[in-house]
């Protein structure tokens, strides 16, 4: 088990000050299996009124408001997690047991094509190859997330925070929300239900107590064979106790950190930084 504090820091700067704004920030992590919150807070500049809430997806969530002039709008959340290794406890379902009715019907969800996931015909075909000859879900995954990253490259700056799937495809390159996406797609083409995972990720592979790294907000995914299970496309591995899982959702929309609207000058910019201390 290890316990981390995590310091998460974003907000906006605008270009001439904005008038009122009306948010909601998702960057609190959950509560689950393999993760524990001992503590949580969230600090906005200039004091807003807010409404916490759990959101349709089980995530936690703050709506809130600002209503005075101000140049920038700050959201600082602090969060204590322990994080337990877990191992699976459910035999897989298999291909026959992904394909009953009920459970299709109880992920349709996480089984339906959003434009953010849906697939390149080049990766629906790829899918559907390794789908005829994996003997398992989890092998499919397995096989599948390697011959995607075969062909696309962890790399900053090159995509935006609404590039599709497909459009990663063609490029060949993205980054962590790219890569999650299109596993994603892949994945729901051969019926097998799959959420994506927002949260963060520690930098250092192996953090001594008390040291304080720069953290990343970080995409994964989880899928269903028989119980949820995580994976990590963008490492190629089973998120460890270096992953922190904030939410999950269809796809980057349903838990993106912050999102909100403004009143005032047209222009604003984003800042985010990310800091992670081991305790334990």
């Amino acid at each position: 088990m290890s316990q981390y504090r995590i310091v998460h820091t974003t907000g906006y700067r605008y270009e001439g000050g904005a008038n009122d704004s009306f948010n909601e920030a998702r960057m609190t992590p959950l509560t689950s299996r393999r993760q524990l919150v001992l503590s949580s807070r969230l600090d906005i500049t200039p004091v807003a009124w807010t409404h916490p809430h759990r959101d349709y997806w089980g995530t936690s969530a703050v709506a809130f408001e600002v209503h005075e002039r101000h140049a920038e709008l700050k959201v600082v959340a602090t969060s204590t997690v322990d994080i337990h290794e877990v191992s699976r406890t459910e035999e897989s379902l298999g291909w026959e047991g992904l394909a009953d009715a009920n459970l299709r019907d109880k992920h349709v969800e996480y089984l339906t094509m959003t434009d953010y996931v849906r697939p390149h015909r080049d990766v629906a075909r790829l899918a559907e190859s390794i789908r005829k000859h994996a003997a398992t879900p989890t092998d499919a995954v397995e096989q599948l997330t390697s011959k995607l990253r075969e062909k696309v490259s962890y790399v900053p700056g090159v995509t935006k925070v609404n590039t599709l799937a497909s459009e990663v495809w063609e490029h060949g390159a993205g980054v962590c929300q790219d890569i999650a996406h299109l596993t994603i797609g892949a994945l729901r083409h051969i019926g097998v239900p799959t959420r994506y995972v927002s949260g963060y990720v520690v930098t250092s592979k192996d953090p001594e107590v008390g040291e304080t790294m720069v953290g990343e907000s970080h995409a994964w995914i989880q899928y269903f064979d028989g119980e949820w299970l995580g994976f990590d496309p963008t490492n190629q591995s089973t998120p460890s106790g270096t992953h922190v899982e904030v939410g999950f959702g269809r796809d980057y929309s349903d838990v993106a950190p912050l999102t909100g609207i403004y009143t005032g000058s047209s222009g604003s910019e984003m800042y985010v930084s990310v800091e992670m201390t081991r305790l334990t």
